[in-house]
Order: C-alpha cells, then sequence, then structure tokens
C-alpha cells in the first residue's frame, strides 16, 4: 500500500508540475491507472517470487506463501490490474500507456529475474522505480522530452541509495533467498562509498532545474537553497553509514531517503504555484 501511494503521489507530483490548468478528472484518473500499475507489477513479481519469499521473514507472511489465495487467482489479479490500469492511462494518451507497459515489462521480466543473478538488478529496477514522477508529465503534455526527462533522472538516481540502504539491514534476509541485491555484494565501505555517490549525484540533479536550462521545469533561487540544505542532510546520513556501518543507521538512511523525495516532490510543486 505505501509503495502504491507514493507511485501515485509521484505521478501527481508530475502532473501538477506540466499543467497550467488542472483537469482533475485527468488527475483521477493518472491516480487509479498509476495505482493499478504498481499493483499489476507487485502481483506479478509475488508469483515469480512465490516460494523465494517463504524463505524471508519479511515477506513470507504473504498471501500466495501462505496459500490464502492461488496462483490462478492471483495472475487473474494480476491480469485485470494491468488491463484496466493501462486502458485508463491510454484514455489519457497513449504515451502514458506505453511508458506504464515498459515499467511493468521491466519490473516483473526484467528487474525480477535479474535479482539473483547480479546486483546490477538495482539498475534494472530503477527504471521503472523513476517512471512515475514523469508518467505525471506526460500525462499532461502527452510527449516525453526535456522536462519529464529530468524528472526521470532525479528519481533514477534517488532510487540506488534508498534501495541500498534497504538491501543493507535486510542483506541476511535477501541472503536466504539468493538475492544479490548490494553493489560489492557485502555490508562495507565500498557499499557506502557507492551510496554516497548517488546521493551527491541526486541532490546535484535535483538543483539543475534553477540554472534555467530544463525548459518549463524550473526552480526558484530560494526553493534551491531549500532543496540543497535538504540534500546535505540527505548525505549526512550516508556519511554516517559510511562511519558507523550498521543497520540502524541503513534503515535511518533509507527513512531519510523516503523524506528527502517527498520533500522535494512538495518543494517543486509549492515553488511552482507560490
Amino acid at each position: 500500500m505505501g509503495l502504491s501511494l507514493s507511485v501515485v503521489f509521484s505521478s501527481i507530483a508530475g502532473y501538477l508540475l506540466a499543467a497550467d490548468q488542472v483537469d482533475y478528472l485527468i488527475l483521477f484518473l493518472l491516480a487509479v491507472g498509476g495505482y493499478c500499475m504498481v499493483g499489476a507489477s507487485n502481483v506479478f513479481n509475488q508469483i515469480i517470487e512465490r516460494d523465494l519469499d517463504k524463505l524471508m521473514i519479511r515477506t513470507q507472511n504473504r498471501p500466495l506463501p501462505t496459500e490464502k489465495i492461488s496462483v490462478t487467482m492471483a495472475f487473474t489479479l494480476g491480469i485485470i490490474l494491468t488491463v484496466f490500469g493501462l486502458s485508463v492511462l491510454y484514455y489519457i494518451n497513449p504515451k502514458t500507456a506505453m511508458f506504464a507497459a515498459i515499467s511493468i515489462f521491466l519490473y516483473t521480466s526484467v528487474y525480477t529475474p535479474l535479482k539473483q543473478k547480479t546486483p546490477l538488478s538495482v539498475f534494472a529496477g530503477a527504471i521503472p522505480g523513476a517512471i512515475p514522477f514523469m508518467l505525471g508529465w506526460v500525462a499532461y503534455t502527452g510527449k516525453f522530452d526535456l522536462e519529464p526527462g529530468m524528472l526521470f533522472m532525479i528519481q533514477f538516481f534517488w532510487q540506488f541509495p534508498h534501495f541500498w540502504a534497504i538491501a543493507w539491514f535486510l542483506d541476511s534476509d535477501y541472503k536466504k533467498a539468493g538475492f544479490l541485491m548490494l553493489p560489492t555484494a557485502a555490508k562495507d565501505r565500498g557499499t557506502v562509498l557507492q551510496i554516497i555517490i548517488y546521493i551527491t549525484w541526486t541532490v546535484l540533479i535535483s538543483l539543475v532545474p534553477a540554472f534555467g536550462v530544463t525548459g518549463a521545469l524550473q526552480l526558484s533561487f530560494p526553493a534551491a537553497v531549500l532543496m540543497g540544505v535538504v540534500g546535505l542532510v540527505f548525505l549526512y546520513f550516508g556519511f554516517r553509514l559510511f562511519q558507523h556501518q550498521t543497520d540502524k543507521v541503513a534503515r535511518e538512511l533509507m527513512l531519510v531517503s523516503v523524506i528527502y523525495i517527498t520533500v522535494l516532490q512538495l518543494i517543486y510543486v509549492l515553488d511552482k504555484f507560490i
């Protein structure tokens, strides 16, 4: 539920950043379609990984491992969510539905099977994870160009410190299922160094719209300063993990990363309308 709502929130933020006039019907359809999109991805993921989910504490109580529902029922639900969600998004415009379909395909057919083969799976997963923010812009304009590309890049780079922080404190659980999530395959300084590098890239890219080079996507100087401060807090927790290398600090970093992307989207939207 939390993941689904975060996707809806990101999509709505992207729409508001593009909109000159808000069409509330389209905004509602975007929320419904986006919710179905992530729902379908999660259903197919859990079908594929149902036997692996039994091995991990965090997933062993899901409906499929506990046999609360059958695989057939889950697959039917996934198909319904896919068809209904993509139909709703197609009504908005074809490109919105196309990017949603790409997201579902990459998440289930690329990211999910790669998790047991290589830590590069996180790169594959970062692509569908970054689509919702730009999806809202595409929903309003009907095209993909510089501005939605920038929104995509912001959330793409943000994915890495976020998921590597999760992979850090869930490392033992992931290993039970044979998932290779950490970039160095270990909870070491090499992993944290990569986390810090990607936090830095995320913060820097988030400030690019303040320089007037991203078309209609703009960020005022006060908003950029505020984003810089929030970015330094994000970076501080990255260095805390480098210093302490504990699950507790990794969990704190994960929470800070969620706060960062949420605050970023709020600042971007409020900066446009205030």
